[in-house]
């Protein structure tokens, strides 16, 4: 079956940015983010990593009425339940991630050093991970940032607040303290900026989605 977006709903400008796969739209700046027609707000789009529809909405992003969302992120509805998933599958998987075992292996190499730093607190007062991370001395251990990939830092650079998912801490020999880094969520996250929509490196993404099918399967058994 297929799901599109009305052209009635959406002008051609922002049509343009969204493309059809065979069960449901996609962002065009995010090909894993399903575009799916709200179950009763017919004005509202439900975004999500999966293509079901109608959607689990229990499950969704979030919502909004803008679309493409980056156009203005202050409208989009991030779905609690949805983040605290997120987080979930993070502290159990960002240590297993490819692009995040490279960032703490960097850290504690010589070739490291010239863009080892401590991050500064923040201008929003937080004091979750974002505030805590950064770079220690080469050898010594200390934080690691698990980020968006919407918008990637200057080399030597820290993501931006609303781009930290959180952070992991990491031991002078590169491996992760306990195991699992111990991970710490910054409590700074948006899923949508200007930048785009939830930008997961590729391992993540799949773990993510995986834990939604399972939360989607019981939601369906109740």
């Amino acid at each position: 079956m297929f799901c599109t977006v009305s052209r009635r709903t959406l002008a051609p400008a922002r049509l343009a940015q969204i493309c059809s796969s065979r069960f449901a739209s996609t962002l065009r700046s995010s090909p894993h983010v399903y575009v799916l027609d709200h179950p009763i707000n017919p004005q509202s789009k439900i975004f999500s990593l999966l293509s079901t529809t109608p959607p689990t909405v229990e499950l969704a992003l979030g919502e909004t009425e803008v679309v493409p969302p980056e156009q203005d992120p202050s409208a989009f509805r991030e779905n609690p339940r949805f983040l605290h998933i997120l987080h979930s599958v993070l502290a159990e998987q960002a240590c297993q991630d490819p692009q995040v075992k490279a960032q703490a292996a960097a850290m504690i190499s010589s070739s490291g050093a010239s863009f080892m730093q401590v991050n500064r607190r923040t201008n929003t007062g937080s004091s979750g991970a974002s505030d805590q991370g950064g770079y220690g001395s080469a050898g010594r251990g200390g934080f690691i940032h698990v980020s968006d990939n919407r918008r990637p830092p200057d080399y030597g650079r820290i993501a931006d607040p609303e781009d930290i998912f959180g952070s992991l801490e990491v031991e002078g020999d590169g491996s992760f303290t306990n195991g699992t880094g111990k991970y710490q969520e910054s409590g700074t996250y948006r899923i949508v900026t200007r930048d785009g929509v939830l930008g997961l490196p590729d391992y993540l993404r799949q773990r993510l989605v995986e834990r939604l099918r399972i939360e989607e399967a019981a939601v369906k058994n109740k």
